[in-house]
């Protein structure tokens, strides 16, 4: 499939009025790791409620959860989406992406994410992961998004979150309606509740408060 092809594909994505859940989390996980696993039948559960996924369309985590959706799709018509970047190590792409743009600058990339997601799960990971973990959670603080809910699944994740609220928190530097969109989930049925409760409540617009959306219109007037 062409670049352009690509493009068009996922302008159509951004016009679509679909749930899409971003997976974020370490290439370096592989295929044995029981991260992997979880990450699988995370993304296979949420295929089952005709969902649409978007991770980096890398290995590690990303492949998992592509993998993941693909095998518990039963017929929905939801969408596997991968956003790769330009990368001096690990560039790849999976096998399993219905939708793909590949990417040579972090920000725009990071910009696309914003703009599809509904709900953000941040699986382990190093510093990519944690880039993506602040930049939406910056976002979402500042009101440039609505404040979607920010699920961090696994125990790596409790120490970074008592950081925050014994640092940043206790000396000012945040307030406390900051971590209001903020969960630790220790595992997938935990992710599932929290993710399926604001899908039913986005179903009806009435239920949430924020309709803002996260726009790309300066990055499209500048790829034209």
């Amino acid at each position: 499939m062409s670049n352009n092809e690509n493009n068009i594909m996922i302008k159509e994505e951004l016009k679509n009025n679909h749930f899409r859940v971003s997976i974020f989390g370490s290439a370096r996980i592989r295929e044995g790791d029981e991260r992997y696993d979880h990450v699988f039948d995370l993304a296979k559960n949420i295929a089952h409620h005709d969902i649409d996924i978007i991770t980096g369309g890398g290995p590690g985590i990303m492949e998992a959860a592509n993998a993941g959706h693909h095998a518990g799709r039963n017929g929905h018509d939801s969408h596997s989406i991968g956003m790769t970047i330009q990368l001096p190590f690990e560039e790849y792409v999976n096998g399993y992406l219905d939708v793909h743009k590949h990417f040579k600058k972090f920000s725009n990339r990071l910009d696309y994410f914003m703009a599809l997601s509904h709900v953000v799960v941040v699986m382990p990971g190093g510093i990519g992961t944690c880039l993506e973990l602040f930049y939406t959670w910056q976002l979402t603080q500042v009101k440039h998004m609505c404040r979607i809910p920010i699920i961090l699944r696994g125990e790596m994740w409790e120490g970074l979150i008592r950081w925050v609220k014994e640092e940043p928190l206790r000396k000012g530097f945040i307030s406390p309606e900051d971590m209001d969109n903020i969960y630790i989930a220790n595992n997938n049925k935990e992710v599932m509740k929290i993710l399926m409760n604001y899908y039913e409540r986005w179903k009806n617009p009435e239920n949430i408060d924020c309709k803002k959306k996260y726009t790309l219109e300066p990055l499209q007037k500048k790829e034209k």
